[in-house]
């Protein structure tokens, strides 16, 4: 990855795009939907590094839910 450090907030209504450039060889996932958006732009051989970034964001997400998620308390 180049040096580059963003900082985003996602809301409830962030939206995402993937589009693929197949003579170019690379896609672009577009994350956002207001004033600035995020792309990442994965060439050809990137594949497993945009796998471990979706599990990432799956491992985040549980972390949301459990942050959430009312705990049981037992008397």
């Amino acid at each position: 990855m180049n040096d580059i450090t963003v900082s985003a907030h996602i809301t409830p209504d962030t939206r995402t795009r993937v589009v693929a450039f197949p003579d170019s060889g690379f896609v672009s996932v577009r994350i956002g939907g207001g004033p600035v958006d995020v792309v990442l732009i994965a060439d050809l051989g990137t594949s497993d590094v945009l796998r471990a970034i979706a599990s990432a964001a799956t491992q985040a997400a549980r972390e949301l839910d459990g942050l959430t998620t009312p705990t049981e308390v037992s008397a």
